[in-house]
């Protein structure tokens, strides 16, 4: 095997499936990147316990300056290979693997040599056996991602809540996520419908992996799904995380249908607010601030209280106020994340209790885009 190429072409590819490469892992193998050799290119693929990537440089692109003199394959160690990659001094390598897998890596008066592992013994990518693929905008995948993995578990005595549950059917896709202590859910009308219906879980960490892959240059991703496997395909990416196993739990029942209390905020001017008081609820062991609104006089009020530091009491600007009065406390940090996922825009904060968990969404199309945060009991 034997191959020259573009440098900074290589490093683009290599720096995309490193990040389905762990130093720790059970199997060995895995710590190492692989690399095949073809005619038609050179593939790199990547893998850990929940996610792989491959990824293909193609020999018909002129940027690549790739030229393949001989085929074959190797599995290289990831972490000293891609530092090597980068501290090469010309604009070209080349890479030629000897019969003892000894892997000679040259660029202008620089040389190395590494030790490289059978390929044979690296383990096989899923197998996606399916013709139905559902085609996404690039841009409200990503915006479907940050909505919704704010809000998984990150605890693993249940693991069916680290990830993101996605039910597709006809032109419907609704995603949603739950630590039991909050939610975030989205609802989505495709461009077109889809065949078949989906219900599948995919881990939280693969799908922030994911986002970080997704650029402005790829409009639409492709999305298989098998048994037990999801696979995206964008530009020459392959990107397969594995699914999680069990049954979501029914999240539909967990949001009220009706409000007693209902105030209308500037989603930049509450955020500001939770953050100032949440300077002093982060010193209390309880992380706790507390939202009182007067029905009758139109007032908000948010209170912060650290015994060790002092407190905080902001009076809000609100949009509107209907409803009942209340009092209710909660983590700010959670209603922080919930603000930064719904933007600039004027937000509904609907209450029925000061037990009850409580909603945000946009004011306008509401019903697209729910957070859901549970109170904290402070009496």
């Amino acid at each position: 095997m034997k191959f020259s190429i573009n440098r900074t072409e290589f490093i683009k590819g290599l720096t995309t499936v490193s990040r389905a490469i762990s130093s720790k892992t059970t199997i060995p193998i895995l710590t190492g990147l692989k690399l095949v050799a073809d005619n038609s290119g050179l593939i790199l693929t990547g893998s850990n316990a929940d996610i792989s990537i491959e990824h293909t440089i193609p020999v018909t692109n002129p940027n690549n300056l790739l030229t393949i003199e001989s085929t074959g394959e190797i599995v290289l160690p990831a972490r000293f290979f891609i530092d090597i990659v980068k501290k090469l001094p010309m604009d070209t390598m080349t890479l030629e693997v000897e019969d003892n897998l000894q892997t000679k890596i040259t660029s202008g008066k620089s040389s190395f040599t590494i030790n490289g592992l059978d390929a044979n013994n690296y383990p096989h990518l899923p197998e996606i056996e399916t013709d139905d693929t559902i085609s996404l905008n690039t841009d409200l995948i990503k915006e479907i991602i940050s909505q919704t993995v704010i809000a998984v578990s990150n605890q693993e005595s249940r693991p069916i809540l680290t990830g993101v549950h996605f039910l597709i059917k006809d032109s419907q896709l609704l995603a949603v996520a739950t630590d039991s202590h909050r939610l975030s859910q989205r609802k989505v009308t495709l461009n077109e419908p889809i065949n078949g219906d989906y219900n599948f879980v995919i881990p939280g960490k693969s799908l922030s992996e994911l986002s970080k892959m997704l650029d402005e240059t790829q409009k639409e991703i492709q999305l298989s799904i098998n048994e037990n496997q999801a696979l995206f395909m964008f530009d020459n990416t392959l990107f397969y995380s594995r699914l999680l196993e069990g049954n979501y739990p029914d999240t539909s029942r967990l949001i009220p249908d009706s409000f007693d209390t209902k105030v209308q905020f500037e989603t930049s001017a509450l955020l500001s607010a939770i953050e100032r008081a949440s300077l002093l609820s982060h010193e209390s062991r309880n992380n706790v601030i507390k939202l009182t609104i007067d029905a009758n006089n139109k007032n908000v009020t948010i209170y912060g209280n650290s015994p060790d530091v002092g407190n905080v009491n902001e009076s809000l600007d609100a949009v509107s106020v209907e409803g009942k009065g209340i009092e209710i406390s909660f983590n700010p940090d959670y209603m922080k994340d919930s603000l930064r996922s719904l933007g600039q825009t004027i937000i509904n904060v609907e209450f029925t209790s000061p037990l009850r968990p409580f909603t945000l969404m946009p004011s306008e199309n509401g019903e697209e885009f729910i957070q859901l945060i549970t109170p904290i009991r402070t009496f």
